[in-house]
Order: structure tokens, then sequence, then C-alpha cells
């Protein structure tokens, strides 16, 4: 009997110091077990470090072990969608390259699917990081779950296994500008969840910059929500609406009181109001506008600069 494969793709980006253990502790949790093959997909996401020579040295380890060297840095979800549009297992799961997520979860992950799940998600149950990044997190897949994804768990997810129909879905969706989890989400398959706790890094620092976490709060809100086109047309009829009702009080007083109108300094903060308004609907219209523009380009969504082992 064909065992089934599962295809374990792993974003790299600065991550020299991590592969080596990373690779130690899938050996020994995950890789080890009899029940299924496996392919291990590393994808070296234009690390400027010794990240793609470990990775070297790791496929003479484990012939299994495959390596995709994209050109430039793309981001961890392009990354992963490299992975997974070069993989070839039945199932796929991610897992981070940082040891803040422990292997095993991939075994859990694996049995839900043996059940007919053909999305696995896990979900933190609690994290081991700062009291502020921790609460901005949350804040975030709160906000997606109210307005653009109401099935986005509450804790929100990084790791997760899918079946080989959802893989061939979001390999061919070639969408930028977007989030993979939101896309995963989207496509509406039967989902189920198990729960972790995400470990403190112990090597080395993270890149997920802040810069890095706005354009991916930005990405998830006009890829998936159109709330803040609807909210702009609210506010502009609002404020329409208030204008009115001012106009309409400063004729009346002028004719019952005969009083001069409301001086320059109102004027000159309601004008200010305004073009602050007008500045920011500007900024919203111009981020939906460039997806567009940028989606109409049709630049491939990354390049692959080397394949080992493939």
């Amino acid at each position: 009997m064909q065992k089934n494969k599962l295809s374990i793709v792993i974003p790299v980006y600065f991550n020299e110091k991590n592969l080596l253990p990373l690779y130690q502790e899938l050996k020994k949790t995950i890789l080890s077990r009899s029940e299924f093959a496996y392919e291990l997909i590393f994808v070296d996401d234009g690390s400027q470090d010794k990240s793609f020579d470990k990775l070297l040295e790791l496929r003479k380890l484990d012939r299994q072990v495959k390596i995709i060297k994209l050109s430039k840095n793309f981001g961890s979800h392009v990354a992963i969608l490299a992975g997974l549009a070069h993989c070839s297992g039945d199932c796929s799961t991610v897992i981070s390259a940082d040891l803040q997520d422990s292997p095993d979860i991939i075994v859990k992950m694996y049995q839900r699917w043996l059940a007919g799940h053909k999305v696995v998600l896990a979900v933190r149950a609690d994290r081991q990081d700062s009291w502020l990044q921790a609460r901005i997190s949350n804040l975030y897949y709160r906000l997606m779950r109210k307005v653009a994804l109401p099935n986005m768990p509450k804790g929100g997810f990084d790791c997760f296994l899918i079946d080989r129909a959802v893989i061939d879905i979001i390999k061919n969706i070639e969408e930028k500008n977007s989030t993979l989890m939101g896309q995963i989400l989207w496509c509406g398959f039967r989902t189920d969840i198990i729960h972790y706790v995400r470990k403190k890094r112990e090597i080395g620092r993270s890149r997920w910059t802040f810069s890095k976490k706005i354009k991916l709060f930005v990405d998830s809100f006009t890829a998936f929500s159109y709330l803040p086109i609807r909210l702009m047309s609210l506010l502009g009829i609002s404020i329409s609406f208030i204008s009115f009702l001012f106009g309409i009080f400063v004729v009346i007083n002028k004719i019952i009181n005969g009083g001069d109108a409301i001086g320059w300094s109102s004027l000159m903060v309601a004008i200010a109001f305004l073009s602050g308004v007008q500045m920011t609907m500007l900024g919203i219209i111009g981020e939906y506008l460039w997806r567009n523009f940028d989606e109409s380009k049709k630049r491939p969504i990354f390049i692959v600069e080397e394949k080992v082992g493939f």
C-alpha cells in the first residue's frame, strides 16, 4: 500500500543558526515516523547570511531535503507560496524556521487531515512574546474577524496543513499584495483547529519588522474587505449632512438675531478638518488603485534563482 506523502514547507530568512537544530527536532519528532513519506522544502527568501550554505549541508544529510532560492526577499507569505507551488505531497504543512512552533503539531494536524479535513489550522492558544506584541497581534486578528474574514480563528495562525486540492487552488490564485492565510480561509474548505503555545524565540532575532506588519495589515483589509471604501462613503454623507444643518443654523441665526456669521477661526478649523478627511480618503483610494495597477503589470509573484533536489 502506497504511503501518503507529506510536504513540509519552511520559509527561511536569516535563519542560519536555526536550521540544523530545526532539522534535528524534525528528525526526532516527525521524519522518523513510518506512516507517511515526506519531503522537506526549504525556501530561502533572499537571505543575506549563510542560510543557503547551511541548507546545502542539510541536503547532504537528507536527500529528501529540497531547496528553493528566491532572487530577493519577497516576504514570508510569498516564500511559502513558492514552496507550495513546487511541492508534490498529498498534503502540505508549513512551519517557521525559528523554532517558535513545535514540530509535534505537524503530527496532530496530519491526523486531523486523515480524518477528512482539507484544512487544519494550528491556532495559538497563548504566546511567549512581549505583552505589547501579543496585544497588537490579537487586535489584528480581532479586526480581521469582524470586518474581513469571519472564520479567522481568534488567536490567528501561521502554521497550517492543507490538502492537495487546496494547494492547487492557492498556487493558481496568483494574487499579489494579499495574505496567504486569508486566501486559505477564503477557499471555504472543511476546516479543523488544533491549539498550541507559541514559544519564545531563543536563537537569532526576528526580521518581522514594523513596516512589514503595517503592509500585512493594509494588504489584509484591502484584499478581503470593502469596509474602508464603505466608511469613506458614510463619512462623506455624514459630513455633508452636518454641513447642511450648520448652514441652516447660520442662516436662521442671521435672520433672527441679525448677528454676524461665525468668523475666521471656525472657518479655518472646518477647512483643516475637511482637508484632513479628504487626504485620508484619497490615501485609501490610492491603496486600492495601486494594488490594481500592480496586478495589471503581470509581474511574477516570485522569481526562483536556484533549485536543488527537484
